[in-house]
């Protein structure tokens, strides 16, 4: 092995090659060479030296070292780095230690350590990681970033490959250019590619203004998809919350989600499903949501295994499917189908509560006045299609409610206005029949047991909403 140490010799190699030094010791005519072809594969130059350089000849070629503050570019392309010191191995890899700054005309890459490797025009940058895109704002931090540029015939668009917990604040533009309110996602490892699509996994956050969310996996694509997936791992499912006025929870196995202008506007929960808002707690197989101007407009739920249960304070329902309505932030209309169940809260004296099922239940709600505090209260609930109903009206003088029980092919219970949960009329419809027990007196007792509620429907209980 051969050592020489030369200040130029570095920027002879990088700037010529081997010929370069050769000319140098035999002089010649220059031949004609003809004239380059475009590539945007990086040929490292030399723009400065510091004020140390060593050559080493080596089986494997010559090898050259620079110190004292180096700085090169990629011929032909605006990609420049610089270091403190770099150690050029044979053509194959050049290291770049301490003090590393790597900028193109879309990207800046901080680092301890940079290694760029030719074959893949891979940058391997390691140890107090920053990088920023230019296009987009979005920004990176962490330990350990593998950088691949966007190369004619080795890759059609930028990648970047971390892993040690990298924060990265991931920015988009609309389609007018206006930049959007960046996510901050948090993983394991992080991948990215091109300025619109990542993906993230190992106890991933994400958190924006109008959203927060956790997962073991995280896909999202705010680009042509302009969606995204949470997928949950084995006993911690994905969790996704919409922060506002509006504000609820969505947890499942797997939550898919689409966005429109750059917010939440639709969600899925596929597998063990479960909805909380202001007002209901929800459980079933499958929920999905629709947001509009970050607030909660409609809830669907359907499921075989869990089918669709939903609690509040005051109501609770059961069904094959579910669908409920909250425009403008108010409950109006909940729809059950295939065996649907509703019941309200118990009766303050009776301890018993009413309750509507049929094939298919609906059930409305009006904004409650001054009186009856914010929220929505039933107006009134139908049933059809082998309908029953029990419920219990009480005199106007305040004393113990009748019991009254009833079936037909069409039920429509009337609410008396105000909010409360008495009841102002019923009208039945088709194969009508039923009975009303009276009180005997003041200290009557209620009866032992209401009629039996029918199969796949749970008999009346306490409703307990649960807590999140």
């Amino acid at each position: 092995m051969r050592v020489r140490h030369a200040g130029f010799a570095l920027a002879l190699l990088l700037s010529g090659g081997a010929s370069a030094l050769a000319a140098q010791a035999t002089p010649q005519p220059a031949p004609v060479q003809p004239p380059a072809a475009a590539s945007d594969r990086c040929r490292l130059e030399v723009m400065s030296v510091g004020d140390s350089g060593r050559v080493e000849e080596t089986p494997e070629g010559t090898n050259y070292f620079a110190g004292g503050g180096v700085k090169l570019r990629c011929r032909g392309l605006q990609v420049t780095m610089e270091a403190d010191s770099v150690a050029y191995y044979g053509g194959r890899r050049t290291e770049f230690i301490k003090g590393v700054r790597y900028r193109d005309t879309t990207f800046t890459l901080d680092a301890d350590r940079l290694t760029y490797l030719k074959q893949g025009e891979r940058f391997e940058a390691r140890g107090r990681v920053k990088t920023r895109n230019l296009r987009t704002g979005s920004t990176l931090a962490g330990p350990s970033l593998d950088y691949l540029r966007k190369v004619a015939g080795v890759r059609d668009t930028e990648e970047m490959f971390a892993v040690g917990r990298p924060k990265v604040e991931y920015a988009s533009k609309d389609s007018s250019g206006k930049a959007a309110e960046p996510y901050v996602i948090v993983g394991d490892r992080i991948h990215t590619r091109g300025d619109d699509q990542v993906w993230a996994g190992g106890k991933v956050a994400v958190d924006r203004s109008d959203f927060a969310a956790r997962a073991d996996s995280l896909r999202l694509d705010t680009g042509a998809g302009d969606d995204g997936t949470l997928v949950g791992a084995a006993r911690r499912p994905a969790w996704l919350r919409g922060i506002g006025r509006d504000s609820f929870d969505l947890k499942g196995r797997r939550i898919d989600f689409t966005l429109h202008a750059r917010d939440l506007d639709s969600l899925i929960a596929l597998g063990s499903a479960h909805a909380i808002n202001t007002g209901w707690d929800l459980v079933a197989d499958t929920i999905a949501l629709k947001v509009d101007a970050r607030k909660l407009q409609h809830t669907w739920a359907w499921g075989d295994r869990t089918r669709p249960h939903a609690v509040s304070k005051r109501e609770e329902i059961r069904a094959d499917s579910l669908a409920l309505d909250t425009p403008d932030q108010q409950l109006r209309e909940m729809r059950a189908f295939g065996n649907a169940w509703l019941a309200q809260a118990p009766d303050s004296v009776t301890k018993e509560r009413d309750w509507l099922v049929g094939d298919t239940v609906v059930a409305r709600f009006e904004p409650r006045d001054s009186a009856g505090g914010a929220g929505s209260a039933l107006r009134a609930i139908e049933a059809s299609h082998a309908a029953r109903a029990y419920y219990q009206s009480t005199p106007r003088d305040g004393g113990r409610p009748s019991l009254n029980y009833v079936r037909g092919d069409f039920i429509r219970i009337t609410m008396k206005p105000g909010g409360g949960d008495d009841v102002s009329r019923v009208d039945v419809r088709g194969k009508v029949d039923g009975v009303q027990l009276e009180p005997e007196g003041p200290a009557a007792a209620a009866p032992a047991t209401a009629p039996a509620a029918p199969s796949r429907v749970p008999a009346p209980g306490t409703i307990r909403p649960r807590t999140r």
